[in-house]
């Protein structure tokens, strides 16, 4: 019988002018994973950079797949779209994470679905997918006091030594719950990295307060 396939999906955009800023949370979670198997990121496919590996994943041994589209982050949906049907994968083996402008920075929130909201990678894939129906993890970066034109904020990098420790904590936790999803399902990984993320914000709260 054919292994299962289970996608991992990293949102981001390619050339050196945009690697590790806010915007490429996803392409930086996805790296961190793909360090841990200590393989390259590699191969093309679909528009894509792959990487291929056996895992161990909820009692099985099934094909697992990273991937940073290498498309416009904007049309990241003409790269998830065809790889899903590629490796003949359902919905519920898909996970895309990405920057997300309205949560902490380092904080994450894992949805089994939803609306894309402002991100116009997600709102690509929906589009190109038909439907709102996948997992997606949503990286924090934060915008501190900002309206308007954000994207001069989403392409920037940390400013500060603070904001990068928080931002690259933000970032392993982020692969640690993706491994969580693969390994232990969506409703487990969501018990334990969206109530770390609410016990922080609380933490936050109270430390304010105190002041």
């Amino acid at each position: 019988m054919e292994k299962e396939t289970w996608l991992i999906v990293g949102l981001g955009n390619t050339g050196a002018q945009y690697a590790h800023t806010r915007h490429n949370a996803g392409f930086d979670a996805v790296q961190l994973l793909a360090d841990a198997y200590h393989l390259p990121i590699s191969k093309s496919r679909c528009r894509g950079l792959v990487l291929e590996t056996n895992a161990e994943i909820r009692g099985e041994t099934a094909r697992l797949v990273l991937c940073q589209p290498q498309t416009l982050m904007n049309l990241s949906g003409e790269c998830v779209s065809p790889l899903l049907n590629w490796y003949k994968a359902p919905l519920d083996h898909l996970l895309v994470i990405c920057d997300d402008i309205d949560l902490p920075l380092g904080q994450l929130r894992l949805r089994k679905k939803g609306s894309p909201g402002t991100h116009n990678g997600l709102r690509n894939i929906v589009q190109e997918l038909g439907t709102q129906d996948f997992a997606r993890l949503r990286v924090g970066v934060g915008a501190p006091g900002l309206s308007g034109d954000l994207v001069d904020w989403v392409l920037g990098r940390p400013r500060t030594n603070e904001e990068a420790a928080l931002m690259a904590e933000g970032l392993r936790s982020a692969a640690d719950c993706a491994r969580a999803w693969l390994e232990q399902g969506i409703d487990r990984a969501m018990s334990i990295y969206n109530r770390k993320t609410a016990e922080r914000k609380a933490d936050e709260s109270s430390t304010v307060g105190d002041n």
